[in-house]
């Protein structure tokens, strides 16, 4: 870390200089945030639905121009050795950013070439930038700049910060060849800094390997592979906000969608991207994009493997295209005084020629009458009449039309359609013949009759079918840009589900393979990227991990041959080792007083537990007087003691962790590879320290 022992004429005070332009560039924002809460729109809008829309779009923009007062506004310095062109603050793929992302252009004919880089973009009053947005070209060489490549950089600067005070900063010349390559020790203490709440963003310590995923372009999916404590979830976090960056106006049409495995993930993450000033991106689980029932029953793992198969889609096509039937009668419609016959066998000719076309059932349902109509009026015409569109219009509209449309293409419920496969044993074994054995079929059948579709039992797995036939129905609406965390724990029918809502899009897959613990988990990622719709996707591997200590990734490394013989292991970064213990115990208060020694350092805490084992140290916590969290409450409390069943524990992450009885974690699931998966996920949820304390002997294949 660099302070000058000698100040000289030149630049006698340089902590100072920056901590004054902190405080301009705090200044400069207020400004900005209090231009925008000034406006008067009372003049300008036609009516209150454009007011209502304006409103919110400047509420919006308030809420963006925020300055987090813990945070850094700037993070580092790029001192280029000449003035960087103007096309480098251009956005990706010949995109211009969003408007005020005018004022971060580096004016060519500027003397001084110092760019500060920060989580947003801050002008003066003159619009001349104070602060570049970390997702501008001309920010990129903050990250992946060395002295192989200095891309025309002399000098980068890295701030150090506590809380939102700046303390300290650090100089790599990288067009000096006398200066070697070095770690940055304030980059290793951001990596390293504890942290309490929900996660945050990484914009001041993204990789060069992460950051060329994070800019990579919107046209593409891109599927990342990576370890524990990898960044992958960040990279794909900050990936969306680099999209919305480069590409704000298209995205904007076209829409964002986060999803992560459960609502406490969500929570956790739910923060980043609002930091970074994007406020528009929704967020969700898999469930929560099926939900066309109410889910109140569940499935066994054998009938949840089945229907989650991806054969299961061309059973529920056969049973929805099953409802076609060929005319056997013509139809007759009625105008005044004059019929006009269109006989059976061009109706049939109609409706092959829309099976042909394999378009969705509703819109071939939907064109259906337009082609009856359509045949009348050649009719009228050859008789000498000269119809015209209203004609048309009104003989589709015909009830004889309508009653032979009915007939022949009839209305499908898509739930009714699920409930009838699932309890019609005939029924399912005439649209699965060829496709599911018949032992498959009577594994997803339900034991009891179910009288209606609000009455049944549905599963997760039952509201993904249903999706699937909605699909088939009328075609799902497709957005600009997904990411999809966690991803190795989907079954193919849920990548299908997810590969809808992107059809036209582009998405980010996150996932490791080791850390699969549902009986479907994927097993590789052309597989499930085939399953997504996206067989061409880039699949990128992140190996350098930034958060799991050394020694606790070593140990838990030992699991992979028996759960991912394949990956490769993580490689720790960390130059903090942190601390890892194996404590055998005889009762829950010496867990408990694991807790305790813990939480005397500064960070998060979290006592990580077989679900079952739960009550148990709840129970124990209390008597203790220590009080703890559930998982995704983080968000709203100071605790910093999280009690976490371990079926919720993927994709957390805290200070130090107290693993309980990994044997009991293992044991707790259905098969010794599913439960050594969980245990791998427990291991590595550590930033600083693990505590394993267990009564019962270790998992053999923990052993040396």
């Amino acid at each position: 870390m660099s302070t000058p022992s000698t100040p000289t004429p030149i630049d006698d005070d340089p902590l100072g200089r920056e901590r004054a332009h902190l405080s301009s560039s705090r200044a400069a924002l207020r400004a900005m945030r209090e231009d925008v809460e000034s406006l008067d729109i009372s003049d300008v809008t036609a009516n209150w639905v454009n007011a209502q829309i304006l409103g919110r779009q400047i509420e919006d923009r308030i809420r963006a121009l925020a300055d987090l007062s813990d945070a850094p506004l700037f993070f580092g310095r790029l001192d280029y050795l000449h003035a960087p062109g103007a096309e480098r603050a251009e956005g990706a793929e010949g995109e211009r950013p969003r408007p005020e992302a005018a004022g971060e252009r580096p004016r060519p004919e500027a003397a001084d070439q110092k760019l500060y880089i920060g989580r947003r973009h801050v002008h003066d009053g003159n619009g001349d930038p104070m602060v570049i947005d970390w997702r501008a070209p001309v920010s990129q060489p903050f990250y992946r700049a060395s002295k192989k490549d200095p891309m025309d950089v002399g000098l980068r600067r890295r701030f150090g910060y506590t809380g939102g005070d700046l303390t300290a900063y650090e100089d790599e010349h990288l067009s000096d060849p006398e200066e070697g390559a070095r770690t940055s020790r304030l980059l290793q203490q951001e990596i390293e800094r504890p942290r309490v709440g929900p996660m945050r963003d990484i914009v001041a310590t993204i990789q060069p390997e992460q950051d060329e995923i994070v800019r990579s372009g919107l046209g593409g999916t891109v599927c990342v592979q990576g370890g524990p404590g990898t960044g992958k979830t960040a990279v794909g976090l900050h990936r969306v906000a680099y999209l919305l960056y480069a590409h704000r106006e298209r995205l904007a049409r076209t829409g964002t969608l986060v999803i992560g495995p459960n609502r406490s993930f969500l929570h956790y993450i739910e923060q980043v991207l609002p930091a970074l000033g994007e406020l528009s991106v929704r967020q969700a689980t898999v469930d929560d994009l099926v939900a066309h029932v109410e889910v109140r029953g569940a499935d066994d793992a054998d009938a949840a493997v089945v229907k989650g198969d991806a054969r299961m889609a061309e059973v529920v096509r056969r049973a929805v295209y099953a409802h076609v039937t060929m005319p056997t009668e013509p139809v007759v419609v009625v105008r005044g005084s004059r019929r006009w016959r269109v006989p059976a066998y061009e109706l049939e000719e109609m409706v092959r020629e829309l099976l042909d076309r394999d378009i969705r059932y509703g819109a071939a349902r939907e064109a259906l009458p337009q082609r009856i109509a359509h045949a009348v009026l050649v009719q009228m015409e050859r008789s000498g009449e000269a119809p015209d569109d209203r004609v048309q219009d009104a003989v589709a509209r015909n009830s004889a039309v309508k009653a032979a449309v009915k007939a022949v293409w009839p209305p499908v419920d898509p739930a009714k359609l699920v409930l009838r496969l699932l309890t019609d044993a005939d029924f399912l074994a005439e649209h699965a013949a060829g496709v599911l054995t018949e032992e498959e079929q009577k594994t997803i059948r339900w034991a009891k009759p179910v009288r209606s579709v609000k009455s049944a039992r549905w599963s997760a797995a039952d509201a993904v079918l249903i999706d699937e036939a909605t699909d088939v129905v009328e075609r799902t609406p497709s957005l600009g840009h997904v990411v999809l965390d966690e991803a190795q724990d989907l079954s193919p029918m849920q990548y299908r589900a997810v590969g809808r809502r992107c059809t036209t899009g582009s998405a980010t897959v996150l996932g490791d393979l080791a850390q699969g613990t549902t009986p479907w988990a994927t097993r590789g990622w052309a597989e499930a990227l085939g399953h997504l719709g996206k067989p061409d996707a880039v699949i990128e591997e992140l190996t350098a991990g930034f958060r799991v200590p050394t020694d606790v990734i070593t140990y838990a490394s030992r699991l992979l041959p028996h759960i991912a013989p394949g990956l490769t292991p993580v490689a720790s970064v960390r130059e903090n080792p942190g601390f890892f213990e194996l404590r055998p115990v005889s009762d829950p208060a010496e867990v408990v007083a694991a807790c305790e020694e813990l939480l005397r350092h500064e960070g998060s805490t979290g006592l990580i537990a077989a679900d079952t084992r739960i009550p148990v140290l709840a129970e124990a916590l209390a008597a203790a007087g220590i009080p703890a969290l559930s998982p995704g409450e983080e968000t709203t409390h100071d605790t910093r003691l999280t009690l976490v069943p371990a079926s919720l524990a993927k994709g957390l992450e805290y200070d130090y962790v107290v693993l309980d009885d990994p044997r009991a974690i293992v044991t707790a699931e259905p098969d010794e590879r599913t439960g050594l998966r969980r245990l791998y996920v427990t291991l590595t949820r550590a930033v600083s320290g693990l505590t394993v304390t267990h009564t019962s002997p270790l998992p053999d294949q923990l052993g040396v």
